[in-house]
């Protein structure tokens, strides 16, 4: 192996939660990198106060350089870049395309951490579109990265279960941390020569496409499982939600059970679920919240809620 492949100078790219244990492995791994490009500062939280991305809190408390470029397609950003001089590039989750003269800047080429079994869920949201779609397994997949968004060849993949109960933040917290040991078995094999990149099936593909604020308004003439499905594929942001007595409720944790009923009546009220009709079966909602509350059990929701039975939930704006 080369001196540069012993030791290359590493560029990472990544911003929010899911590009931490990425991070941190590399920091604590041979191929520990000389920067960070991550997102700039943004308002957040009712204060709207400015709020640093997780990563670049991270890289501040390592003393690596952090960039945080508004257009990572801007002049100077590339040039900043290209004068890093990166021998390899990782990427998880950073949240812009590379512009080509940045791909072309390391030697041994852009390596991504994605969250999903490509060419399964490309795309910026593949964890929900996995749950959301109903699939049985999901994963982290190596790739190089190319122009186009997550249709480079396959370096590396591991495939794991989804829960019958785990939700979008349950799942990316796994998939970050398989990620990142993925990553740190495939960068010697890959800096060696040992790895043939294997092209995706195009014809395979489906999109994830990004999430808006409005994919967690609960159509309730859905089935019941789509519906629990789709609460576990919102949760945490951005919830999945309906209007009860012209009130916003988040549901924060369902199940579906067999049974019928008007579309979006509550049908019974009980010590473990409040039961909504759906379009088929019956939505047995388990956890609740209000605008403004705290997040309660369907039997806590109940108490302060007076006659439940008989009114209905109705669908509304994101």
């Amino acid at each position: 192996m080369t001196e540069a492949a012993a030791a290359p100078r590493v560029v990472f790219f990544g911003s929010p939660d899911f590009a931490v244990p990425t991070l941190r492995a590399l920091l604590d791994s041979p191929w520990r990198p000389l920067a960070v490009v991550t997102q700039p500062d943004r308002p957040s939280g009712r204060g709207r106060k400015l709020a640093r991305p997780p990563v670049a809190e991270i890289a501040a408390q390592a003393g690596i350089a952090v960039l945080q470029p508004e257009r990572l397609r801007a002049p100077e950003a590339v040039a900043a870049i290209v004068e890093l001089a990166p021998d390899l590039q990782i990427v998880a989750a950073y949240g812009q395309l590379l512009p080509l003269a940045v791909l072309d800047a390391p030697r041994y080429g852009t390596l991504n951490v994605h969250a999903s079994l490509l060419p399964r869920w490309r795309g910026a949201a593949p964890i929900s579109a996995a749950i959301a779609a109903g699939d049985a397994e999901t994963g982290a997949t190596i790739m190089l990265v190319d122009e186009t968004e997550d249709t480079g060849p396959i370096l590396a993949q591991r495939a794991t279960p989804i829960g019958e109960r785990e939700t979008a933040g349950e799942l990316s917290d796994r998939l970050a941390a398989l990620g990142a040991a993925l990553l740190l078995e495939t960068i010697p094999r890959w800096l060696a020569g040992e790895i043939a990149p294997q092209a995706q099936d195009d014809s395979l593909a489906t999109r994830a496409r990004r999430v808006r604020k409005e994919a967690g308004a609960i159509d309730w003439g859905q089935s019941a499982e789509q519906i629990a499905r789709q609460i576990r594929a919102y949760t945490p942001w951005p919830g999945a939600f309906a209007a009860l007595d012209g009130q916003r409720v988040r549901l924060a944790a369902a199940r579906a059970e067999p049974g019928a009923g008007a579309v979006g009546e509550i049908v019974s009220v009980e010590e473990d679920a409040i039961r909504v009709a759906a379009g088929e079966g019956i939505a047995a909602v388990e956890r609740l919240q209000r605008a403004g509350k705290r997040e309660l059990s369907a039997a806590e929701f109940a108490r302060g809620a007076g006659e439940l039975i008989g009114k209905r939930f109705e669908a509304i704006d994101g």
